[in-house]
């Protein structure tokens, strides 16, 4: 199997401005949270959810900075219930940065981490109109020649009082360790 998801090594964004991967520091929490603000079609969280993602949660997320500008977040965690699955929380990518792969990388990224060293699977939740995140998963699970199943998980009716879409759970594995890109510093 082989993964080519190059976690470490920078992108080039408009005009040759170089995009670098690192683990979020707590400063980088109210520059996660005006990304997100400015980020049409994504669920908004308290900035105090992003300041803690960005400290307690900070091992299983990354930031993606372009002339030190955050241009990219991907957050996510290890359910305590499951050890061998990283949830990916949510992923944006600035205007300015998109259509590089950076969401892709941003995933990797976390991945590569020593504390995703037992992960084989990649899990989320998805509505069904989320085109970007179905091909994002889809290009995953593709790179990582594997599956990806979805199932329904929150339901409109009975978790969302009929106020938000169905969220399917995604599910991508399992995938073998050794498949994954050169380890990260980030």
């Amino acid at each position: 199997m082989n993964m080519q998801l190059t976690a470490i090594t920078p992108i080039k964004g408009k005009a040759d401005q170089k995009i670098s991967i690192r683990t979020p520091r707590r400063e980088d929490g109210s520059d996660v949270w005006q990304l997100i603000k400015n980020t049409a079609k994504l669920d908004d969280n308290s900035m105090y959810c992003n300041l803690l993602q960005c400290t307690h949660f900070a091992s299983t997320c990354a930031v993606a900075e372009m002339d030190g500008e955050i241009v990219g977040w991907v957050s996510g965690y290890i359910p305590p219930e499951d050890p061998e699955a990283y949830f990916v929380w949510q992923v944006c990518v600035d205007a300015k940065a998109r259509g590089k792969g950076l969401a892709k990388r941003l995933i990797a990224a976390v991945l590569a981490r020593k504390v995703c060293g037992n992960v084989t699977h990649v899990k989320s939740t998805i509505t069904s109109d989320n085109k970007a995140s179905w091909a994002l998963f889809g290009s995953i699970a593709e790179t990582l020649e594997t599956e990806l199943s979805r199932k329904p998980h929150f339901t409109r009716d009975d978790h969302f009082a009929g106020l938000h879409d169905t969220e399917f759970l995604v599910t991508i594995g399992p995938f073998e360790r050794e498949a994954l890109p050169v380890r990260s510093a980030a």
